[in-house]
């Protein structure tokens, strides 16, 4: 999702740090020699474990019903293992004492700010071409990983106007006067015809962004982390409204050529990637709104409204 402000991060407690000692204790024999916090998502708890002369890592949720997501990782870093990209070594998924992930430390360091960045990204674009091309059914957070077919959105109509709720961001997008009538009806229309009749949707990483890389001392990506966003959507045009947002212009030529993007392909879906940027910024400009933030809130109106765009008129 665009880069906003981020809500606290879920608090560390006793509880906590007894949950991560129960569990290396009972699937790794004895108790771990040290436990340290570390900076975690949105919602997960993140504890790096010394375990003899091992080292792992432990992502912990405090609330019970928070297993699902867990499974889910699973499923999409053993596909995205298998189609070559390189991915987390995750040891167990469980639910005791709280829903948790177990996964061996990969080897490498953050390459949000390596020298070699315009390499790095280029690389990532070509893992993201591997990740969008495994064939997932159903759109949405609920797809193959669960057996619950039910709670599976079969098309993407049904997706956008149920899971996304297309109506109401839009809704919330002219009320903050982010966009005009106008505009939203042609977010909507390009939206909904983005998926044309027999096309299928596919795995994306939700997250694609160099905070998330690790890469070895010759800039070699070793792991690609954070999958708590992945989802079963259109591929590239989720990928790209997410993994572009952020990069420069030149950077946003790296990944597209990595990934093998042509320069007519990209004109073809370029308006249903700017769609889909608009609508993942609504829940946050929700909450800048709940919380009165109207300096905020006249900022992303700017942005929105394309001032800050230097390559178009």
């Amino acid at each position: 999702m665009p880069r906003m402000p981020r809500p606290k991060p879920p608090t560390r407690s006793k509880a906590a740090y007894e949950a991560v000692r129960r569990i290396i204790k009972h699937h790794l024999g004895k108790g771990p020699v040290k436990v340290s916090p570390q900076e975690g998502g949105l919602s997960n708890l993140v504890f790096f474990v010394e375990h003899g002369s091992e080292e792992y890592v432990v992502r912990l949720n405090l609330r019970r019903d928070r297993l699902n997501p867990f499974l889910k990782e699973q499923w999409a870093t053993t596909c995205a293992g298998k189609a070559g990209v390189p991915v987390p070594q995750i040891l167990e998924v469980g639910n005791d004492p709280f829903p948790f992930m177990v996964l061996r430390k990969s080897p490498g360091q953050a390459a949000d700010h390596n020298p070699e960045r315009l390499r790095i990204i280029y690389d990532l674009g070509r893992y993201a071409s591997r990740i969008n091309a495994i064939v997932t059914h159903g759109f949405g957070a609920t797809f193959d990983w669960s057996h619950n077919q039910l709670s599976q959105n079969e098309g993407w109509h049904e997706f956008l106007h149920t899971e996304i709720r297309l109506d109401h961001r839009l809704r919330v997008l002219r009320r903050l006067r982010m966009v005009s009538d106008k505009q939203a009806e042609t977010i909507r229309d390009v939206l909904e015809s983005a998926c044309r009749k027999g096309r299928r949707p596919a795995l994306n990483h939700g997250d694609l962004r160099p905070k998330n890389v690790l890469v070895d001392d010759k800039n070699r990506i070793t792991a690609i982390l954070d999958w708590e966003n992945c989802t079963s959507s259109l591929a590239p045009e989720w990928e790209l409204a997410i993994a572009l947002h952020d990069l420069s212009i030149d950077e946003k030529h790296e990944f597209l050529g990595g990934y093998g993007i042509g320069t007519k392909t990209l004109a073809a879906i370029a308006p249903a990637i700017k769609a889909l940027n608009l609508i993942h910024y609504v829940p946050s400009l929700e909450r800048f709104a709940k919380e009165k933030k109207t300096e905020q809130i006249a900022q992303y109106r700017l942005r929105l409204g394309g001032a800050l765009d230097l390559y178009s008129l």
